[in-house]
């Protein structure tokens, strides 16, 4: 698998500069035409320059290798930086939803000009660019940092198309900026309900899936003539580090040394073919 290091912190710089640029051109044009929903797409491009300092924090972090008090690495603090990502775009999207409710019960009316076109099809087309960059980097390393800073930047594309659409007739309805501006919010919400959810799980623990058990019993028995019943596992993942535990069961008759060579031809094998540091423990036949 390609260095993680090196797509985060590409991404992580690429994405900086061009969130801080979109930023002023978006806060600009939100101020210059009193609209909230281009105020709060400006603010939410400028949170995905945050989370980006974050992801190369983050990534920097993961990357340290093992230590005293760290025996497994530090490989979860990707999990921890993307929480972050996704904690700060729910303060985002709940402020902007205030906002949007202030504005609708003043019926302020918005008046929209050429300036948000252009601000709002840049912000779409930029935007997107960089959501395809860090899902590609993601699929390269399978990184959780690079997959949540991609829908980062997917959410704030997507909020930028429905504002456009709203341009279109801001002239015809009042509140079309303070519903626009409710939209994006809730978008941005569900941007971060994503990311938390999957990464607090990681964070948790998950069971490993059927296929991947069947999987791992399958290719360990390959190696052997009698049956292993290997049984028990269980997946620890830190990151760039998992570790397997699994018990199998030996006769009864075999000696020590047997045994210690079957557990750990079976723990090689286990390492080979999915990459975990596996400890296998053995126990007699019933």
């Amino acid at each position: 698998m390609p260095d993680k290091s090196v797509y985060i912190k590409r991404e992580g710089w690429i994405s900086i500069i061009a969130n801080i640029l979109l930023f002023g051109l978006k806060y600009w044009a939100g101020i210059v035409t009193g609209s909230i929903a281009l105020i709060a797409d400006a603010w939410h491009t400028l949170t995905d320059s945050i989370s980006s300092v974050i992801v190369l924090v983050g990534g920097k972090i993961s990357r340290k290798p093992a230590d005293d008090e760290h025996p497994f690495g530090h490989g979860r603090a990707e999990h921890i930086a993307a929480i972050i990502i996704g904690v700060l775009l729910a303060i985002v999207a709940f402020d902007f939803i205030l906002s949007s409710v202030e504005k609708f019960s003043q019926r302020q009316q918005t008046t929209f000009g050429t300036l948000a076109w252009v601000a709002t099809i840049v912000s779409i087309v930029v935007k997107e660019l960089l959501a395809q960059y860090a899902f590609w980097g993601y699929k390269k390393t399978n990184s959780s940092i690079l997959k949540a800073d991609g829908w980062h930047h997917r959410t704030d594309a997507l909020s930028s198309v429905v504002i456009l659409v709203g341009i279109a007739f801001g002239k015809y309805f009042w509140f079309t900026d303070a519903v626009l501006g409710f939209i994006v919010a809730l978008m941005i919400g569900y941007a971060s309900y994503e990311i938390l959810s999957k990464e607090i799980k990681s964070l948790l623990g998950e069971s490993p899936s059927d296929d991947l058990l069947s999987s791992i019993r399958e290719t360990a028995q390959k190696n052997f003539d009698r049956p292993l019943h290997l049984h028990h596992i269980h997946l620890h993942n830190y990151g760039n580090h998992t570790e397997l535990i699994c018990h199998i069961k030996l006769p009864p008759s075999m000696s020590l040394e047997e045994a210690h060579d079957v557990c750990t031809k079976v723990e090689s094998v286990i390492n080979r073919e999915f990459g975990f540091a596996a400890t296998v423990h053995p126990e007699p036949v019933e």
